[in-house]
């Protein structure tokens, strides 16, 4: 009995280890952020696809698409290369006689670093063919390259005064934005998309994006279960979202909408941003917290694929076949000093 004991531990012990060994070798080939291809996406329900039209598309093929969620709760289409006649959404929004503004905040040296590059590649593929007004908010007016504008399109500069935290010129943003949709933003555009300065477009990003209300799927967080997304969870906090709360998790680097839902969504985060610092509170995710907070409470009319903002640093997915704007390296100790 005693020599069968012994064998049972060694056994058990010997597989233990070998395990661990396997465990240890299939992180290290299969490193933990692709751990997220083990999580089913869900798929939209067939009798949801048939009843979505897109505003500038009219009907979308989300069957194009089985393998991917194409459809939100609340039936609003999430749009991913494949669903959309772009070629439709080009004549409708020239139709509508659109002008489409896209602000960028370009502060420090953000604006050495990023800002030629991105506006070169704006040039190159953002609403192609259409009116367009670029919005550079920053405190270095002069600094500003010089990027031929083609036909229809023209840039202007917005001074903001500097802050003294990176953090603070995140969380300053929706309050900058909120006035500029006040004045002579709002009155040029009729849709404005705002992103961020540190990306740089890779492919057509069209009228087929526009909608009331946009939001981006995080490229790192669009696979993951809702307890794991990185939402606010301080309860003390205007952002804060409870556990079992929130839809997905939305990237404050690409949003956008009409110039109306546009002034409701900076007026609400710019309130809970001034609210939290008045209480000592600083979110997570500044006012990427916020703008996910309003979300859930107000949800977008249309969710763009992680095709539209995506990240090479989690490498190739068999879903994303076409980006359209890819994040730069992030040198944060360089451009953060």
């Amino acid at each position: 009995m005693a020599l069968e004991g012994l064998r049972a531990r060694r056994t058990f012990w010997r597989t233990t280890v070998l395990s661990l060994g396997l465990l240890v070798l299939l992180l290290y080939w299969f490193p933990v952020r692709n751990l997220d291809l083990l999580i089913p996406m869900g798929v939209c329900p067939s009798a949801t696809m048939v009843l979505l039209r897109d505003n500038f598309t009219g009907v979308l093929r989300l069957w194009n698409r089985p393998n991917v969620l194409t459809c939100t709760s609340w039936k609003a289409p999430i749009i991913w290369d494949g669903t959309f006649n772009p070629d439709v959404a080009q004549r409708e929004a020239r139709r509508q006689n659109l002008t489409i503004g896209l602000t960028v905040f370009a502060v420090g040296r953000y604006l050495e670093k990023y800002l030629s590059h991105f506006l070169e590649s704006a040039e190159q593929y953002f609403m192609v063919g259409q009116r367009v007004v670029y919005y550079v908010f920053t405190e270095q007016p002069a600094a500003v390259p010089r990027v031929a504008l083609g036909p229809g399109r023209q840039l202007r500069v917005e001074p903001v005064m500097r802050e003294r935290r990176w953090q603070d010129v995140s969380m300053a943003r929706m309050r900058t934005l909120h006035e500029a949709l006040g004045g002579r933003l709002g009155r040029e555009a009729h849709y404005v998309l705002c992103m961020d300065v540190d990306q740089h477009f890779s492919g057509l990003f069209g009228p087929e994006v526009l909608a009331d209300s946009v939001a981006q799927l995080h490229a790192w967080h669009y696979r993951r279960p809702r307890w794991l997304l990185p939402f606010e969870r301080d309860e003390r906090s205007a952002a804060a979202i409870a556990f079992g709360e929130g839809d997905f998790y939305y990237h404050a680097a690409v949003f956008g909408g009409s110039v109306a839902a546009l002034r409701r969504l900076t007026a609400h985060c710019a309130r809970g941003l001034q609210l939290d610092r008045a209480r000592g509170l600083e979110a997570r995710w500044h006012d990427e917290s916020h703008l996910n907070k309003f979300f859930w409470l107000h949800k977008p009319a249309k969710v763009l694929s992680p095709e539209f903002c995506w990240s090479r640093d989690i490498g190739r997915r068999a879903e994303i076949r076409h980006p359209r704007l890819f994040w730069a390296p992030k040198e944060y100790a360089e451009v953060r000093n």
